[in-house]
């Protein structure tokens, strides 16, 4: 229990390197991005299949990567990956799509950007991980920043009671897997944990997929904007995200999650033509300010 608490402990109290900012930004464009990709693959795909491309492609990504093989899990820590498999991907990837047949995409990724609230309640609650009081302050920030742009762009008929909570679920399940993936990845990296949490996903995710095929069309932008969204979105951005929690720590990391709806937002405007309120630019100040407190290591 010594050498858990070392190999994450310390990650808490680490400065951003550069490394650490090239994945945090890599992260905030591809996530961005993901709910614009949703947007366009549901146009000729049913939800089901939209979630069984990207997690089978994610896969395959991942798979293709170097340091797959060769690493062995105890047998309490392959129970930690089958709960990731589901909490990190089978789960939330299926509620998005299904959600996002009622909102907008501006809308799902700005609700996305309560991940980092829910990653330091459930750390505290599960794990007695306590923040700073910067990085309190900064998530406070960004949690306000992100509530003002989701109220600037809500719209009467694009957030129903449903949807809104298959994304608040959604969130849940991203707040669990952040602080699982703290503990696994240190364990035995973020490439391996990544693979087999996905390839599980596979397996849960078929049926749902195998029963949306006839419901489904066939259109290029769909096609390769779900390939996008699982290659980059999932199978990439999974072994990024592992290795900045291994960098950084479990709260900071998620804070990626706050800086997702700005991008969400700016790409719904310049290329769904969704209109951005002039006001979402304060929520934006707001995230960005927090996200420099954030980042900020804890004094020892």
């Amino acid at each position: 229990m010594e050498a858990e608490s070392t190999a994450v402990v310390p990650a808490e109290h680490a400065r951003f390197g550069a490394r650490d900012w090239a994945r945090f930004v890599f992260l905030s464009v591809t996530w961005g991005a993901s709910f614009l990709f949703i947007e366009i693959g549901l146009r000729a795909f049913a939800p089901g299949l939209v979630t069984w491309i990207r997690v089978l492609t994610g896969a395959a990504a991942v798979a293709l990567l170097p340091g797959v093989r060769g690493v062995r899990f105890t047998p309490r820590d392959r129970w930690g990956v089958v709960l990731l498999s589901f909490v990190s991907a089978a789960v939330p990837f299926t509620l998005f799509p299904l959600a996002q047949r009622s909102v907008t995409s501006a809308v799902a990724g700005v609700l996305n950007g309560g991940v980092p609230l829910m990653v330091a309640l459930i750390g505290f609650l599960a794990f007695r991980r306590v923040p700073a009081r910067h990085q309190t302050l900064g998530l406070l920030l960004g949690a306000a920043g992100v509530t003002a742009i989701a109220l600037l762009t809500a719209e009467e008929g694009t957030s129903q009671t449903i949807a809104v909570l298959l994304l608040l679920l959604a969130i849940a399940c991203y707040g669990v897997s952040i602080n699982v993936m703290s503990i696994l990845v240190p364990r035995y990296g973020s490439i391996p944990v990544v693979a087999r949490a996905l390839a599980l996903a596979c397996v849960w995710t078929t049926p749902f997929g195998l029963w949306s095929l006839p419901r489904s069309t066939f259109a290029w932008p769909s096609f390769a904007s779900t390939l996008a969204l699982g290659v980059l979105g999932t199978g990439i951005a999974y072994a990024v995200i592992g290795q900045l929690i291994h960098g950084v720590g479990s709260v900071r990391a998620s804070y990626v999650t706050n800086v997702v709806p700005v991008v969400s937002l700016v790409l719904a405007a310049a290329v769904l033509h969704e209109p951005l309120p002039s006001g979402a630019l304060l929520g934006a100040a707001l995230v960005i300010a927090g996200a420099a407190l954030v980042s900020r290591p804890k004094v020892r």
